[in-house]
């Protein structure tokens, strides 16, 4: 049976400044083993050397946000809201200064909700305004019978 373990992204608590992402893996359960965060902070200097207070870990499930560490050119944790932040540099205006943002992935789900959320609105007003279309015409057609004109 396959098994797994998503990223860990360990982060410096002041400046968000991510000291070590900590790969995430998938195999065998016989093979691949779910470490505690201890036994990952003892793997790395940079970790195991610091006083751990100092850093803190975001813990990712398999395969969430592989495609922006992918996409960006960096990232970051912000300090206040301990969310990922990325950088998407533009390969046709390299010199742009970079601006760190939410994870496009994120960023492409919202934007598939809000267009489901606006077609939905529309047919609504589709079927409201057939609805009063028709009302109108049968409006019409009893005003004309009214006036004695055509039935």
């Amino acid at each position: 049976m396959m098994k797994e373990i998503g990223q860990k992204v360990f982060y410096e608590k002041d400046t968000g400044h991510i000291l070590v992402a900590h790969p995430s893996v998938q195999g065998d359960e016989a093979y691949v083993k779910d470490r505690t965060l201890d036994e990952i902070i003892a793997l790395y200097p940079v970790l195991r050397d610091r006083d751990r207070t100092t850093f803190d870990v975001i813990e990712l499930a398999y395969g969430e946000l592989d495609e922006d560490f992918r996409q960006s050119s960096d990232r970051w944790v912000d300090p206040v809201t301990k969310q990922l932040k990325f950088v998407y540099r533009d390969p046709n205006v390299p010199e742009e200064p970079p601006v760190f943002r939410k994870p496009l992935t994120q960023e492409v789900d919202e934007l598939n909700t809000t267009i489901g959320t606006l077609l939905l609105e529309s047919a609504i007003d589709k079927a409201t305004i057939a609805s009063m279309e028709e009302t109108m015409g049968t409006l019409l057609m009893e005003v004309a019978t009214l006036k004695g004109g055509a039935v």
